[in-house]
């Protein structure tokens, strides 16, 4: 058996919309995703764009336009779906080490309020120990998931735009990367989920 493990942006973008998308509360194709990562979310390789002088005191966008992650999120976001969704999808690099925050707005096919998505992110995620719904009003920050498998949402609707605005903070370095494949590997080998991560 073989699992690939998601990417850092696919898994803070899918986990924010992934109950949203399930229920086809969505309007065709109206998702955005703005997404803020730190520095090591660029990957391993030098870059100027990455040394500490362009980075410190500088937030920039980039990819802004076919970033390689967005046939994942499409993917995924589409089998939950059942249908084809397309999503608008701008990374930035902020001047942090790790976490990454994706701010999701979706237009919404029918009028609701934050208690009613509330209830539902609840339900979809109550039987996932990693991720955390956060009370109406709160919004995760990447420092409250440094060195976790944790992600973090938190969820609000604007009723005047029609808009949901889902939250999710995770450290890209750990449930992007390292502990989100443990967590698979605990799956795979037939052991306890959070085996090793709680």
């Amino acid at each position: 058996r073989l699992v690939a493990n998601p990417g850092c942006y696919p898994t803070s973008s899918i986990l924010a919309l992934a109950p949203l998308v399930n229920s086809d509360s969505t309007k065709e194709n109206d998702i955005i995703i703005d997404a803020k990562s730190g520095v090591t979310g660029a990957g391993r390789t030098l870059s100027l764009a990455t040394h500490f002088p362009e980075v410190n005191e500088n937030t920039r966008a980039y990819q802004v336009v076919g970033h390689r992650h967005i046939p994942e999120i499409e993917e995924q976001l589409s089998k939950l779906a059942k249908r084809k969704i397309i999503i608008t999808f701008v990374p930035h690099l902020v001047p942090i080490n790790r976490g990454i925050l994706c701010t999701c707005y979706a237009a919404l096919k029918q009028k609701t309020d934050t208690k009613y998505l509330l209830k539902l992110y609840q339900d979809f995620y109550k039987e996932e120990p990693f991720v955390e719904i956060l009370p109406q009003g709160r919004f995760p920050q990447t420092k409250e998931v440094l060195d976790s498998n944790r992600c973090r949402i938190g969820i609000t609707v604007n009723e005047r735009s029609g808009r949901a605005i889902i939250i999710s903070a995770i450290d890209n370095l750990a449930k992007g990367a390292a502990t989100q494949a443990v967590q698979n590997m605990n799956i795979m080998c037939g052991f306890e989920e959070t085996m090793g991560l709680i």
